[in-house]
């Protein structure tokens, strides 16, 4: 993307090849995404017949100045870029225009032509750039609010050592915020950073004297580089970290050594940001999150100092911990087996005519899910004793027990079935009473509803206990 290297190669060529000349010609597109706050037709009035005395630049902004006001402004976002017909300027890669294409290319924005026959055009394939009309670009947004520019006003070295003291946030950030230093992009941010072995992470106050004096000198270096080979990226030396920043991680290397890639945090300053911001975030959804607003580094160069390695360490100590907790801690909490709580239903239903307590470890262990298959485990066991032992009461606890786990929905079938077990035996000892149990065990009778025994040798307790609801008949027999 353009900053400032790319758009200062631009101030160049404009100032060189149309400083001095009167503008004949000019055609606006018709955009009101680039075209901001001016309306076509105004834009171009404002521009033919004037003079160009000069163009200007603050960090990755660009105006012409003409011979009197308004002048016109371009921001250039993340593919602006100048071309000037028969001009060979540096190409970036999500700028670049093929010079087989119509001139003006069909992504002009602005084309403007000289009296001497020159042209030149502003290009924007993404929609990002912005192109305003003002009286006075250096007291208006964005111009007004960016920091000093890093090319023509450099910050001295102890003036950048106490800027530098006073900001408690990442290296990184603080040199991306255009309004400490202008015309830093991420690309020379992770450049200087690597240049001068400084970690993008390192808080800016914690920077040790030697390295904020390499910083202030990589920065000047990386400038001159560039500009010097024209913003040519190809031409950059083969040992910046430039040219494989872009690559996968894993496969990204620099002079041998490998290259990590991180995220770390910015802070949305200026008023283009404030502007753009949610335009950009919406590009980003579509690109690599390695490529943009990340971090490249080499870990094996680049160290965390002081208290933020010591930081660094310790986050690192806590996320294994806890990872490691978490690995130890797996499967423990998790519910047992099904197959384990049915046999623990089995030893315990075949004691629950011994011994109360059984019956308590029962409704602890066994939830509401199972409560169904275990009430007809109840149910039959009971009608097995009850056929054996006939007069032999439960105790007043197992039956609680007993009536607990048995689920109302499952009431009538599981009475029907107790009471055919019962009737058949007690057809064995008296057939006279076989067809008053038939009669109390049909389905449609009401859930709760109580037997009136009207024999001495009535179904046994265990029997008629067997099915849900039958707390009203426990209390009844109590009193």
């Amino acid at each position: 993307m353009p900053e400032l290297p790319e758009v200062e190669t631009a101030r160049r060529a404009l100032q060189e090849h149309c400083a001095g000349k009167r503008i004949v010609k000019c055609a606006a597109a018709e955009d009101t995404k680039v075209i901001d706050g001016v309306a076509r037709d105004r834009l171009e009035e404002a521009l033919v017949g004037r003079t160009i005395d000069a163009a200007r630049r603050k960090g990755k902004n660009l105006w012409i100045e003409l011979d009197s006001p308004p002048h016109p402004t371009f921001q250039f976002g993340m593919a602006g870029a100048i071309y000037i017909k028969g001009v060979e300027l540096s190409k970036y890669k999500r700028s670049a225009v093929s010079s087989t294409e119509e001139w003006p290319s069909k992504y002009s924005k602005l084309f403007v032509q000289m009296d001497d026959g020159l042209e030149f055009s502003f290009t924007d394939k993404r929609r990002f750039a912005k192109i305003r009309l003002v009286d006075n670009p250096e007291a208006v947004p964005p111009i007004s609010e960016l920091g000093p520019d890093a090319l023509f006003e450099p910050m001295k070295l102890d003036d950048f050592m106490k800027s530098l003291g006073r900001k408690n946030v990442p290296i990184k950030s603080l040199l991306l915020d255009q309004s400490f230093i202008s015309g830093i992009g991420n690309w020379m941010a992770d450049e200087v950073l690597y240049q001068a072995r400084i970690h993008p992470m390192q808080t800016a106050s914690k920077i040790s004297k030697d390295k904020c004096a390499a910083l202030h000198l990589c920065i000047k270096e990386v400038i001159d580089k560039s500009l010097e080979v024209g913003a040519d990226s190809s031409q950059f030396p083969e040992n910046w970290i430039f040219h494989s920043r872009e690559k996968k991680p894993g496969k990204a290397f620099v002079d041998g050594k490998k290259i990590d890639f991180i995220t770390v945090g910015g802070r949305v300053s200026s008023f283009v940001s404030r502007q753009l911001y949610l335009r950009v975030i919406l590009l980003l959804l579509s690109m690599s999150s390695h490529i943009f607003q990340t971090s490249a580094y080499v870990p094996e160069l680049q160290k965390l100092d002081g208290a933020d390695a010591a930081t660094s360490r310790s986050k690192r100590s806590e996320d294994k911990g806890n990872d490691d907790d978490k690995k130890s801690r797996k499967g423990t909490d998790a519910p047992k087996p099904a197959k384990g709580r049915v046999k623990v239903a089995k030893g315990s239903s075949g004691k629950a005519a011994n011994a109360s307590d059984d019956g308590d470890e029962e409704e602890e262990a066994k939830p509401a899910k199972r409560g169904r298959k275990l009430s007809a485990k109840v149910a039959n066991v009971s009608t097995k004793n009850a056929g054996g032992t006939q007069g032999n009461e439960a105790t007043d606890e197992d039956q609680e027990a007993e009536e607990d786990v048995k689920p109302a929905k499952r009431g009538r079938k599981q009475i029907e079935k107790t009471v055919k077990g019962s009737s058949k035996e007690a057809d064995r000892e008296d057939g006279d009473e076989e067809a008053d149990d038939k009669i109390e065990a049909k389905p449609g009778k009401r859930r709760g509803q109580k037997t009136q025994p009207t024999e001495a040798k009535s179904l046994p307790n265990e029997v008629q206990d067997a099915g849900p609801a039958r707390r009203p008949q426990r209390k009844a027999r109590q009193t």
